[in-house]
């Protein structure tokens, strides 16, 4: 298979097994998303859809949220883990959004970076799925699976994100980013994988992976 023809074969197969997306984030609007994707660094989806109810009952827009101490919101959002940074960053990120922005969510990289705890993938979440800009996140299982597909050659996020724009039509990153989370989970996750199920890194596969696959299956 050339490289080209791999990049279809993912888009198909994702296509197929995703044709409705689900966001993994519950949120109702920009400002919860960014939230919620903010708690979610170095946590689970499934905590952060625990906590956000309780926090978003209390504050769900960042005139609310400002009303609330630091203190407060880290008691509600400990769960989670890291509390003591992300309670900060969201009071910070909720005083600067109503200082500079209205009250608002800004639409660009530079505007979003500029707010406490959000790096680089929390800005493009948010993009891609608050506003519909074109944007490719990388979160663990991207960066696994680019590797394992031999599409990017899994040095960093930075880079596999480059090979991901570079391969991947613009069009269709926003969905792609989702589609491959979500396979990552249920077909090719770190611990517990089954070649046998995963038929994209079986069909495309980096060689070296599926080899070392096998042999620690033997062994």
């Amino acid at each position: 298979m050339t490289k080209q023809q791999k990049v279809e074969f993912v888009i198909e197969t994702l296509s197929k097994l995703y044709p409705k997306i689900p966001i993994p984030l519950e949120h109702k609007d920009p400002y919860t998303l960014l939230i919620a994707v903010l708690m979610s660094a170095q946590s689970t989806d499934v905590r952060v859809n625990q906590i956000t109810p309780l926090l978003f009952k209390k504050a769900d827009n960042p005139y609310d949220m400002v009303k609330l101490s630091v203190e407060e919101i880290r008691d509600i959002i400990k769960p989670v883990g890291l509390s003591p940074m992300k309670s900060k960053g969201i009071y910070g990120l909720s005083k600067i959004l109503i200082e500079k922005h209205n009250g608002k969510v800004p639409q660009t990289y530079e505007d979003l970076e500029a707010l406490p705890a959000v790096g680089h993938k929390t800005a493009a979440v948010v993009l891609s799925q608050a506003f519909g800009i074109p944007a490719f996140p990388v979160d663990t299982h991207i960066h696994r699976l680019m590797y394992r597909w031999n599409l990017s050659t899994g040095k960093n996020v930075v880079q596999t994100e480059r090979d991901a724009k570079r391969l991947f039509p613009k069009e269709l990153w926003n969905d792609l980013h989702l589609q491959i989370i979500w396979y990552g989970r249920e077909y090719s996750p770190a611990r517990g994988w089954d070649l046998d199920k995963d038929i994209i890194t079986k069909t495309i596969g980096r060689r070296s992976v599926i080899n070392a696959y096998h042999k620690n299956k033997k062994s």
